[in-house]
């Protein structure tokens, strides 16, 4: 029987999507969703894919605009990212024209919620590079993902304090 994993599942759709955790019995997600993502080779120069897209596929592909459009992220910021690998073999038509898909759009939800969260480029690139090493990384990501967690339970803290400290200074100025 396979392993159980937490399964992140939107709650409603957009780029301002909730998403609760569910255990499921599918593969890790995290693989599931970046499928296509492998190591590139030595010397393979600029990394775009050469990754081809039929015109008869059946899967749905997005065009980079809507995928800017469903993931939230803008089309300057999808190419960035592909030029530094933390997104990968974004498939081409023959005119080279990029075409995401469902997989890669949910991991572009995985790296908006770390982006979104605070964690710093280098640490999303290290993380996407242990995605693609293998499910022998996993402890090294879970080391990496309860170290982002603990700065963003920090800043929640911070962020309450300076909250309560507002709530207080309209409080005194009603009493005024």
């Amino acid at each position: 029987m396979a392993p159980r994993h937490r399964r992140e599942t939107p709650i409603r759709s957009g780029p301002n999507a909730i998403r609760s955790t569910a255990v499921s019995s599918l593969p890790d997600p995290d693989a599931r969703a970046w499928s296509g993502l492998q190591r590139k080779p030595a010397g393979s120069g600029s990394g775009v894919s050469s990754l081809l897209v039929a015109d008869n596929a059946t899967a749905p592909t997005y065009t980079i605009g809507e995928c800017a459009r469903r993931s939230g992220f803008t089309m300057d910021t999808l190419r960035y990212y592909e030029r530094i690998g933390l997104i990968d073999a974004v498939g081409r038509t023959a005119t080279g024209q990029r075409r995401f898909t469902d997989g890669d759009l949910e991991w572009l939800g995985t790296l908006k919620c770390l982006r979104d969260t605070g964690m710093p480029v280098e640490q999303m690139a290290r993380f996407a590079d242990l995605v693609r090493d293998g499910d022998h990384t996993i402890p090294e990501r879970i080391r990496l993902l309860e170290t982002h967690r603990l700065a963003v339970d920090d800043r929640m803290a911070d962020l309450a304090a300076k909250r309560d400290y507002i709530s207080g200074k309209i409080d005194y100025y009603r009493s005024v």
